[in-house]
């Protein structure tokens, strides 16, 4: 089969689009004919050499995948043919990946490939941060850092969708307007302003129940400022760094805080599959319906993997950035 492969860590130009052996389905996984896949952060730190893949991954790089079932075990809920989207642990860069039976998710008739390749990896992120380990209830409100992009678009309608108060924060005007459009009621240029001031201001003094953070040690002090009593904080990556010049830890203890790290991939499969029912019972409607949207930014051919990859570098994307698999 056709894939994206690389011989070295390095630049996105490591990349090229060679011949890799078909996958091998196990007992308990389907084999997945992939129209569409998409870029996610641990793609570009794994290319570089900064992010190891668990044991059991493909090597290939991808961490979503969106086709068409091609081969599927007598006891599996879908049929060959059948439209599916999925996370992976790897793969997805490539013409078949094989997809574990509970990870699976039926695509909405109305969306295309692309569209589906652009839920998986970071509609269940927000999913697990916000509700699973976050707890958010209606009525509630959460900071969300990177308004602008995959997992933060995501977040910012999940959040909406359940009557949960969203700030946002983002670096450019086009991005806070996306922010807004999408359904958050502050977007916060964090560029220019102070994003925990501006939380506590107009929540009168009390702060935000939750925060979604991705950049890590340069927003520690401030997203503990911006929380409220009792408040969650849900690291997911360290885009800034992951250790800060000063750690005062005073504000957990005195303002009851959780603080939570957690990564997709390395998710035991079981929680993972109980997290994609979860999702699906309460997203999949909601994508029929129009109410929930992946975002696109580009698409680019499969081919083209090292351009895509360069242009998410410069952070410009507002949403997804898709791969086309012909």
């Amino acid at each position: 089969m056709k894939a994206i492969l690389y011989d070295s860590t390095g630049s996105p130009d490591v990349l090229y689009l060679g011949e890799a052996p078909d996958p091998q389905p196990a007992a308990d996984e389907m084999l997945v004919r992939v129209r569409a896949t998409a870029l996610n952060r641990a793609d570009l730190l794994q290319r570089r050499g900064a992010y190891a893949p668990p044991a059991d991954a493909s090597p290939i790089l991808g961490l979503e995948v969106a086709g068409e079932v091609v081969y599927a075990p007598a006891e599996a809920p879908f049929a060959v043919g059948e439209r599916v989207m999925a996370v992976v642990i790897g793969g997805g860069y490539a013409e078949y990946a094989t997809v574990p039976l509970g990870m699976a998710m039926r695509v909405p008739e109305a969306l295309t490939w692309e569209q589906a390749a652009a839920i998986p990896e970071v509609f269940l992120t927000a999913y697990l941060n916000l509700f699973t380990l976050g707890g958010l209830q209606a009525g509630e409100s959460v900071l969300i850092h990177a308004g602008g992009s995959g997992v933060g678009t995501a977040a910012i309608q999940l959040a909406r969708e359940a009557g949960v108060r969203v700030f946002a924060t983002a670096g450019t005007s086009e991005k806070l307007a996306k922010c807004r459009e999408l359904g958050a009621a502050f977007a916060i240029n964090y560029k220019q302003e102070d994003f925990a001031a501006t939380v506590r201001s107009a929540t009168n003094g009390r702060g935000v129940n939750a925060v979604l953070d991705f950049i890590g040690a340069p927003n520690w002090a401030a997203n503990l400022e911006a929380l409220a009593l009792g408040g969650r904080l849900m690291l997911i990556g360290f885009l800034g760094g992951s250790k800060a010049p000063a750690l005062d830890l005073a504000p957990i203890l005195t303002k009851s805080l959780h603080v939570t790290g957690t990564t997709l991939r390395r998710t035991p499969l079981p929680q993972k599959i109980a997290l994609t029912r979860a999702f699906e019972a309460f997203a999949l409607p909601r994508f029929a319906s129009g109410a929930l949207q992946p975002v696109l930014d580009r698409v680019f051919p499969l081919a083209e993997a090292a351009a895509a990859h360069a242009y998410m570098e410069t952070n410009q994307n507002i949403g997804k950035i898709v791969l086309r698999v012909e």
